[in-house]
This record gives structure tokens, sequence and C-alpha cells, in this order.
């Protein structure tokens, strides 16, 4: 079985919305899409795409009480 891997960094375009992550190991940018995909084949052990019905689909860091981890934060948009 492969290792889970972690988001560990975010950035976001003009308009604040996450466009890309940094998987831990990675040197390079990761698609928010390419994340989702890898979040929703059990790849992130810390992340997870949300897909609501009124909003557009997007990834997100797993509640744990810490905004200091959020994709937000990690990007500077808070």
């Amino acid at each position: 079985m492969t290792e889970k891997k972690r988001v560990v960094d975010a950035k976001a375009d003009s308009e604040g919305d996450i466009t890309h992550v940094r998987i831990d190991g990675n040197k390079t940018w990761t698609s928010v899409k390419t994340a989702m995909n890898m979040a929703d084949a059990g790849k992130l052990e810390n992340a997870h795409s949300v897909r609501a019905r009124d909003k557009k689909p997007h990834l997100r860091t797993n509640p744990d009480r810490t905004k200091g981890n959020n994709l937000d934060t990690w990007a500077g948009d808070v």
C-alpha cells in the first residue's frame, strides 16, 4: 500500500481562490484539481475535496481546530 501524502503549502490567485498546493516531498506545485483527485482516491491524509451543490468544488484541509494549517492561511489570504 502506498503511503499517504500531506499537503504542506498553498497558493492563491488574485481573487483569493486556492489554485495550487504543495505536497510534502514535491518541489513543484500541484494543481487543486489534481490534489482533489488524489484526496478522492485516499492518497492525501490531511485534506479532502468538497463538492457542494451551490459552490465551486474545492480542496480543504481536514478539521483539527488549528487555523495555522488551513489552505487560506498558507496562501496568505488570512
